[in-house]
């Protein structure tokens, strides 16, 4: 068999339960088997069941098949905290004789609460072991990238101009995460602050004066998390007098509770308290400018073939 035959990228997502029935499962993953009080667990099942359910599953399923068809190389799927398991993955992969890995993590920007939990998940899933095991750490920057969420900003923005008839506030949002991960050295908060300015360049007729940034969905515990809020962000724009908000977010990139929630129902509802009216921008999904950008990140990272590399084995278990 030849190298790039050996070769496959896996890409890693956090994972949505299936159906509303299955979010106290779902959240032992998430927690680790701590348990969370009743109430809560009740009030984030109330959320899926408001949506249907999350496709993050199937979007990103999809995703690998059409980044499969752009590489012209086997691309598995891995969930931190539903199924498909990353370790069902690589015990999936090493069973077809992959032998060198691309791994890829569909959140852009690097926390350790993020990208550095599905890390640990790989590294800890147990059995197999690869000639290579390439972990991409961020890709926030990356000019396709930019290039995908402007191409959503754009359209969507003007479109919602047009119907308010008026130029309103842009506001890009990024999943808050805990204060002391960053006074810790993390480096989420200021890569995904540099996505946003970066998405607002693309964007020749965007002013400095046009946006703003906020953290979103923060949680319940573990003390103060990332602010400003979207919602002290949308009464500070209610309060310059504007009518409309419109919302980018760019630490997603495909629908899931987050947006379909969190977005298109709890902050839309707010708004309309506050006497303003919420668009947002349209999810990645299965953009054609993602696609080619994930193609990119893991091109960089297969360079030219190379002579096998010592073992690297996945951990076992404790």
């Amino acid at each position: 068999m030849s190298e790039r035959a050996q070769t496959a990228v896996l890409l890693l997502a956090h994972g949505s339960p299936d159906r509303p029935e299955d979010v106290p499962e779902f959240l032992r993953h998430v927690t680790g088997g701590r348990p969370l009080p009743p109430a809560a667990v009740e009030e984030i099942q109330r959320r899926y069941a408001r949506i249907g359910r999350s496709p993050l599953t199937e979007i990103t399923v999809r995703q690998a098949a059409l980044l499969a068809r752009e590489l012209d190389l086997p691309v598995y799927a891995g969930m931190r905290n539903w199924r498909p398991f990353i370790a069902d993955a690589l015990r999936q992969m090493s069973a077809d004789g992959v032998r060198r890995v691309v791994a890829l993590c569909l959140a852009p920007q690097n926390s350790r609460t993020s990208v550095g939990l599905y890390r640990q998940a790989a590294m800890n899933s147990g059995g197999p072991s690869f000639e290579s095991f390439e972990f991409v750490e961020s890709w926030h920057d990356h000019p396709l990238l930019i290039r995908a969420f402007a191409e959503r900003l754009e359209s969507g923005w003007k479109r919602a101009c047009a119907e308010l008839g008026a130029r309103m506030p842009i506001l890009f949002t990024a999943h808050s995460v805990p204060s002391r991960t960053i006074l810790e050295g993390d480096p989420y908060e200021d890569q995904a602050r540099q996505t946003a300015a970066l998405v607002s360049m693309a964007l020749p007729t965007l002013t400095v004066d046009d946006w703003s940034f906020a953290f979103q969905s923060q949680g319940i515990s573990g003390g103060p998390w990332l602010g400003p809020t979207v919602e002290d962000t949308i009464r500070e724009l209610r309060g310059k007098g504007h009518r409309g908000v419109f919302l980018q977010p760019i630490g997603f990139l495909c629908d899931h509770v987050e947006v379909l929630y969190d977005i298109d129902v709890a902050f839309r509802e707010f708004a309309a308290r506050q006497g303003m009216i919420l668009w947002r921008a349209g999810s990645l999904n299965d953009s054609p400018t993602l696609i080619a950008a994930l193609a990119d990140v893991v091109r960089s990272r297969l360079g030219p073939a190379e002579p096998a590399k010592p073992l690297v084995q996945i951990a076992k278990p404790q």
